[in-house]
């Protein structure tokens, strides 16, 4: 095979890989798996010299001055969350959100597998202050790594069951912008809020003229970033509140500014934004570490809040629903599929990864007596695994697929 040809294989398999459905989460497997790998060699020294190289930027006497970690954590996931704003605002507006009827069992399931989770952590952690600061970081499932694993399952899978497991995803992904605006952010600065606040409004003006170009909406969402950024509230409540300013609806069969937005960001956020997020923050040094580590309350807290927090209460929420008769399970699907898929959404992964780097920040990690990504990890883990195991023995593969 020549050069030539073999470029072209190669390139034929990274379209193919591209194209599948699981390709987020297995990305996203590999990053942490490098992180780890990384963070657990010789190169370690220089993989944290990586992710503190300072990054200054400079307009005038306004200076953000951060190392490369906090750009990712603070401005790349800015980016992702704008896209989760945009698929949120079409969810809400044309989609599976937008009955409620439809949207009852899993917004109420959401509900329940951020409560039971955050319970079990502060149950384990009642009585240590610092500890308690992680209580939401078994609250979040990782959109991309669980739907990941369950396209692993191939068409086997009942669309209800996928379209329950996003719109669960979804609403905890709003929960964490509550969460996150209202316990993880600083005491606000006034001016800089007044500032977001002005860019804001000009954001809804624009919307509200019917100004259908996308650049003048990201000019002044750059300027909303650095002002939220500035302020204290954390900097991706930005990218929210900007993507729900998008316009959504368009005349003239054109695409909608907020439809390309979501189609042009989609591949970058999948395929660049979170596996760099994820090798920045998996990085986890096993070095020193003990078996008793695991047993600690904060790691303990963490993975059976995902582990069994997460099922627990999806199932109990659900199950009351459907016992009133005020929902059923989703088409296609049986009481052991709908089992399944609970255990898979606590694969809490980038998102409690970020919750996790809120809670415990920089400042407070040198007195931490265990890394609270273990915990993450292990509880990811052993919920995608059994998961995964649970699915493929109770859903029966359709007639003509092998």
């Amino acid at each position: 095979m020549s050069g030539a040809e073999k470029g072209a294989a190669l390139s034929r398999a990274w379209q193919n890989f591209l194209t599948k459905e699981s390709s987020p989460g297995i990305l996203l497997f590999a990053a942490a798996l490098l992180a780890m790998g990384v963070a657990n060699s010789p190169l370690a020294p220089v993989y944290r010299a990586f992710l503190d190289i300072p990054i200054v930027l400079s307009v005038g006497a306004f200076v953000i001055d951060k190392p490369l970690l906090l750009w990712v954590n603070d401005g790349l996931m800015a980016v992702f969350f704008f896209l989760v704003g945009l698929e949120l605002k079409r969810e809400l507006i044309e989609g599976e959100l937008s009955d409620m009827r439809q949207a009852l069992l899993p917004v109420a399931a959401a509900v329940g597998g951020i409560a039971v989770p955050s319970m079990i952590y502060a149950a384990i952690n009642s009585g240590d202050d610092l500890a308690h600061r992680g209580w939401a970081i078994p609250a979040a499932t990782d959109i991309a790594f669980a739907l990941g694993v369950l396209a692993l399952l191939g068409d086997r899978v009942p669309r209800g069951l996928k379209v329950f497991l996003l719109t669960v995803a979804i609403v905890d992904d709003i929960g964490a912008i509550i969460i996150i605006a209202l316990f993880y952010s600083a005491t606000p600065s006034a001016v800089t809020l007044y500032v977001a606040g002005a860019a804001m409004l000009a954001l809804i003006i624009m919307n509200r003229a019917g100004m259908m170009r996308i650049a003048p909406y990201i000019l002044v969402g750059l300027v909303l970033w650095a002002a939220v950024l500035k302020s204290g509230v954390h900097a991706t409540i930005a990218g929210v509140l900007l993507a729900l300013t998008i316009p959504l609806r368009s005349s003239g069969g054109k695409p909608s500014p907020s439809r390309q937005l979501e189609h042009d960001l989609h591949g970058s956020v999948t395929f660049a934004v979170l596996p760099l997020f994820a090798f920045a923050n998996a990085g986890v040094s096993f070095a020193g570490m003990a078996l008793s580590d695991l047993a600690h309350p904060i790691t303990a807290g963490i993975a059976l809040g995902l582990f069994i927090g997460k099922q627990a209460g999806i199932m109990a929420v659900s199950g009351a629903l459907i016992a009133a008769g005020w929902a059923r399970l989703p088409q296609g699907a049986t009481w052991g599929s709908f089992y399944g898929v609970a255990v898979l959404t606590g694969i809490g992964f980038t998102m409690s990864l970020f919750i996790g780097s809120l809670a415990f920040k920089s400042e407070l990690a040198v007195v931490l007596p265990v890394d609270e990504r273990v915990g993450i990890l292990l509880g990811s883990a052993v919920s995608a695994i059994v998961g995964y195991l649970i699915l493929r023995a109770v859903i029966r593969p359709q007639a003509g697929l092998r």
